[in-house]
């Protein structure tokens, strides 16, 4: 009995800690050999409004350790400077299976090439979802993270985005930076293969939509909005 309430007071206690769980790729390269990863804006711009929002942070990638940075997502020195503490955190990720979706209110998944090499056919990356899905919390993803939803499943079998309205990085904006014959599939398709409703804007352009508990971002430029979003789902679950 004791074992028991002292589980509950655990649980509550990293409940009103108020974390959100960073979910971030561990490719550094795409099956051609050429170097990817996470895309730096993805993690920074969030992390950040996190952090100023009060949330404590935990970073996960497949195996733990450095995460791999996307070559291509090098900062200016001005955001150089205020990425520094998110950086840094990239440095040391933590083995995503020594978390569970208990400990957190909510997971968060920033995008770059790489998540469409692992977290999109990581079994564990899938149940790790699930469990936020059944949970009943937000679960959000920007540019290639939602390829990480992909591979999951509800408690009824029935894909997590089905039927959802959904933003992710639109197959006219893979080509236009050349990559859509490196990729393993192009995201926008399989989403609505598997019964998403994606709406798409202008190439790079910001947007972010929120459906229920699912809250998804079309680009590195939709960063902000979609933590944003975020944010504005986890205050509302307070009230």
């Amino acid at each position: 009995m004791l074992a028991l309430l002292l589980a509950g007071v655990t649980a509550l206690s990293a409940t009103e800690e108020k974390s959100v769980l960073m979910l971030v790729t561990g490719a550094d390269k795409m099956t051609n050999g050429e170097p990817t990863g996470l895309w730096l804006e993805e993690f920074a711009v969030p992390y950040k409004a996190f952090v100023d929002a009060g949330y404590t942070i935990t970073v996960v990638t497949p195996k733990g350790g450095a995460a791999p940075i996307d070559p291509r997502s090098k900062p200016t020195p001005d955001q150089a400077a205020a990425w520094k503490e998110a950086a840094q955190l990239l440095s040391k990720t933590t083995p995503l299976p020594m978390v569970s979706a208990e400990e957190f209110n909510a997971i968060f998944i920033p995008g770059g090439h790489g998540v469409m090499f692992d977290l999109a056919q990581d079994p564990a990356a899938a149940k790790l979802i699930q469990e936020f899905d059944a949970q009943g919390k937000p679960i959000a993803a920007v540019c290639h993270g939602p390829a990480a939803l992909v591979k999951v499943v509800r408690k009824d079998g029935t894909p997590l985005v089905a039927g959802r309205k959904m933003a992710a990085f639109t197959d006219a904006e893979e080509r236009a930076v050349k990559l859509d014959k490196e990729m393993p599939f192009l995201l926008e398709t399989r989403l609505r293969e598997l019964g998403a409703t994606v709406e798409t804007r202008d190439n790079f352009t910001v947007h972010a939509v929120r459906d229920g508990n699912l809250i998804t971002g079309q680009n590195p430029a939709s960063s902000a909005a979609t933590s944003k979003l975020l944010i504005e789902a986890l205050s509302e679950e307070k009230k």
